[in-house]
């Protein structure tokens, strides 16, 4: 249901977010000075919100505020604000669990949905960096200790279902923002949509083939179901490279607005997808073929370094739980015999997780480049054929994923699939248009 903002409800421009500011003593104080020594700068690069920078000579503030439609297409697509709220339960729900990985929330405006959060500077967007050639792999290290601290401590595994359940009643009401992610996801790459964002001509029989694949399609329709029903972690929901601040020394993750109850591998798929993607990407950018090939390989490396990571602390948080302190009864596993039997079990629920991931990451590649949101990866291409063969590479590999999903039980595979691939199409002058 669509929410109409309160009477009280004001959209901010920039003088009224430091108006706002100098409305609340904390907030003002945190600043210092007087609102006449501030400076306000509108930031938003995204669909849904506004975003200002505020610094003062004391320090420095994020106002963040939901808007009543998409923000780049205005009243014509209206949003339920109620985002913020879900934005903010999610922030609060893994606080405790992630530290400074993410930024510290200092207010939040149920009235008129706003939150003021730590000022990240000088960070930059993970994605941004990546354009630019920077490799940052502690942030690749940092976003797969996120990924497995929120995905460990909000599950059955480390929470009575009593807590779970509560989550469930949280974040089911995140309608709105599911439902993008349930049409641009999962259903109108595989349609004639509206939305689509097709690079037309080059990649016409790419989406006519799309729609026609009923073996995809079915692959697809599975994992959509696993998205609704899988209620296995509390999910940021929108897990990807623009959605995290970063630099050399420090980590971020931002923007949870998605936040649901579902599976783990949803993030954790969304995440590697994007990186999937600028490794595709980056054969078509400026610079010498030596760069782009040594930037590829180091973008591979961190591929598996981030499952890696992941894997290993999520079983270690497994190993070192002590469940008494909120419910949960300890294990029964107690003889040499059952700790072998716990042991085979952590693996294997872990590679399940791996599973959803490669399927999510498929998912993710190919509504990127056929659907609505695209990205600067591919966007900033100039040469039209050199980017459709970028994107048509992508998504050869995303449906080999998907309509293969046995092949991939380890992400060495499937860095090895990823080279392949690139070795199977090396050559083809015919690879934007052949399906």
């Amino acid at each position: 249901m669509l929410h109409t903002p309160n009477h009280d409800y004001r959209i901010l421009d920039a003088q009224g977010a430091a108006d706002y500011l100098a409305a609340h003593p904390a907030l003002a104080a945190h600043l210092g000075g007087t609102p006449g020594e501030w400076t306000c700068r509108d930031v938003a690069d995204g669909n849904l919100n506004s975003v200002f920078l505020i610094d003062g000579p004391q320090g420095g503030l994020c106002v963040k505020q939901s808007l009543p439609y998409v923000r780049v297409f205005g009243e014509g697509w209206p949003m339920d604000i109620n985002r913020a709220r879900f934005e903010h339960a999610y922030a609060s729900r893994v606080a405790p669990h992630v530290g400074t990985l993410a930024p510290r929330i200092h207010h939040f405006d149920e009235t008129q949905f706003i939150t003021v959060m730590e000022k990240l500077e000088p960070h930059i967007i993970l994605r941004n960096a990546m354009l630019a050639g920077r490799r940052l792999p502690r942030a690749v290290a940092d976003v797969a200790e996120y990924a497995a601290r929120t995905a460990f401590h909000t599950s059955d595994l480390a929470v009575p279902f009593e807590r779970k359940f509560a989550d469930a009643g949280v974040f089911s009401g995140n309608l709105a923002l599911q439902r993008i992610t349930v049409d641009l996801v999962f259903t109108d790459p595989y349609v004639e949509s509206g939305r689509n964002r097709v690079l037309s001509p080059h990649l016409d029989a790419w989406a006519a083939s799309l729609r026609e694949d009923s073996a995809l399609k079915a692959a697809v329709a599975r994992h959509r179901l696993a998205y609704l029903s899988k209620a296995q972690s509390v999910l940021h929901g929108d897990l990807h490279t623009g959605s995290v601040m970063v630099t050399p020394d420090d980590t971020r993750i931002i923007d949870g607005e998605f936040a649901l109850l579902g599976p783990t591998g949803f993030d954790t798929g969304t995440f590697i997808a994007h990186y999937v993607m600028a490794w595709f990407a980056r054969s078509a950018h400026e610079g010498s073929s030596q760069e782009n090939a040594s930037f590829r390989a180091a973008l591979a490396d961190d591929i598996v370094e981030f499952w890696n990571v992941f894997a290993t602390r999520f079983i270690h948080l497994w190993q070192e739980w002590d469940g008494e302190n909120d419910g949960t009864p300890r294990t029964h596993f107690t003889s040499g015999t059952d700790r072998q039997a716990l042991d085979a079990f952590r693996r294997s629920y872990v590679d399940e997780i791996l599973a959803d991931t490669v399927a999510f990451m498929g998912v993710e590649i190919i509504r990127r480049i056929i659907g609505f949101a695209q990205l600067a990866d591919f966007t900033t291409i100039a040469d039209e054929p050199a980017r459709a063969r970028a994107m048509a590479g992508a998504l050869s590999f995303a449906r080999t994923v998907l309509l293969n999903p046995g092949r991939f039980r380890d992400v060495a595979t499937l860095v090895g699939a990823l080279l392949e691939h690139e070795r199977a199409d090396a050559g083809d002058p015919q690879a934007t248009g052949n399906v």
